[in-house]
């Protein structure tokens, strides 16, 4: 049967196990893909805790963990257009994407170019998509200053490349072991922690003009000192508190249009996903806790067929 890494109860990493799973059926709108990669995320954690997105239903348990996938279409749902089996694709799955098979809905699915790896296609619907996003809500002209904070994560990496490709020049907080990192994508790299507000300011004596926060808290709120225009703040860490801060939270289009955006950003050089680390299926437990430790540097990713 195929193997799925699921939680079996809402918890810590003690509900997470590899089980086997009837292979899914999709319904309309769907596809069924057997999956080659499955990208990781912090949201990936955050639901097996218990987090759900407003609107969203209570997932049913077990439930497969993973909100990013590539791979190849197996089958077709009823009414579904504009693809076929044997496509390569990549979207967001309905139930889970550290699976050998899953469904992906259309409405969230894209077809993979072919210069582009399954491993990095697979990285781009939650971080890519994310940072694309907040990008564009910013609508930053060329030459303005981006502060972006945890610039070295996921969805970091991926908004300071496409701030750069726009023209926009950043600024990138993130561990002082990220430095080289960071810079080598094109960020001003300010150390994180207690004195980084100093850093900035020190970084852009001029100012900053928008900021893109990936953390929340307390960093979300020492980055609102920044601005004067509090409505060039937005953040995906911080979205409980962003509001009384002037700001808002990224606007997700989460759409297919948008995802064939980010993998043209990727075909045409633009946009590296930075998947550093790979792991199969059968070590997804080390993958999601190097991410859930805080530990990760740009992406990883669950390698699973092919």
């Amino acid at each position: 049967m195929p193997k799925a890494y699921v939680f079996t109860r809402f918890g810590g990493p003690e509900t997470e196990a590899l089980v086997d799973q009837d292979r899914p059926s999709p319904g309309p709108g769907q596809l069924l893909v057997s999956v080659r990669a499955a990208g990781v995320n912090p949201v990936d954690y955050k639901q097996r805790n218990g987090y759900a997105r407003p609107g969203q239903a209570t997932r049913e348990l077990p439930a497969v963990l993973g909100n990013e996938a590539a791979g190849v279409v197996e089958e077709i749902g009823e009414g579904v257009t504009g693809f076929a089996v044997g496509d390569a694709v990549f979207g967001n799955p309905v139930g889970g994407g550290y699976a050998e098979y899953t469904l992906l809905p259309v409405a969230v699915t894209a077809h993979k170019p072919d210069s582009i790896s399954f491993t990095d296609a697979a990285a781009l619907p939650v971080a890519g998509a994310t940072a694309y996003d907040g990008i564009r809500q910013l609508d930053l002209p060329a030459g303005s200053t981006l502060l972006i904070t945890g610039a070295g994560g996921g969805v970091g990496v991926a908004a300071t490349q496409i701030a750069r490709a726009f023209g926009v020049k950043v600024i990138g907080t993130a561990g002082a072991g990220k430095k080289d990192f960071v810079e080598s994508i094109g960020a001003v790299h300010v150390p994180s922690g207690p004195d980084f507000v100093a850093d900035v300011r020190a970084a852009a004596p001029d100012g900053v003009d928008a900021v893109y926060d990936l953390i929340g808290g307390e960093v979300l709120e020492a980055a609102a000192e920044l601005l004067t225009d509090r409505t060039k703040l937005i953040t995906a860490g911080g979205k409980d508190i962003v509001g009384r801060l002037g700001g808002a939270p990224v606007a997700r289009a989460r759409t297919a249009a948008i995802l064939d955006e980010v993998a043209h950003l990727v075909a045409d050089g633009k946009l590296n996903p930075f998947v550093t680390q790979t792991f199969p299926l059968t070590r997804a437990v080390e993958a999601l806790r190097l991410v859930e430790g805080g530990h990760a540097r740009g992406k990883i990713v669950i390698e699973i067929g092919g």
